[in-house]
């Protein structure tokens, strides 16, 4: 994720939350995330895109940046 993190600055916004910590706990029922490790690509107008659960495919990721 870090590595994500460096390859798209200024692209994308990463944010990781602690499914142990309040605010995680709060979204997770807006969200409908269940499971940690969760990814949840969003627009730049904050509509979901796409979700994975488990392994993030970097990949994926950056095609999406590339169409949006």
């Amino acid at each position: 994720m870090d590595e994500l993190e460096q390859q798209t600055i200024g692209k994308l916004l990463i944010i990781r939350l602690n499914v142990q910590e309040a605010l995680a706990r709060e979204l997770a029922p807006i969200y409908q995330f269940q499971f940690a490790p969760t990814f949840i690509f969003f627009d730049a107008q904050g509509n979901e895109l796409w979700r994975s659960v488990g392994e993030l495919d970097v990949e994926q990721v950056l095609e999406s940046l590339s169409t949006q």
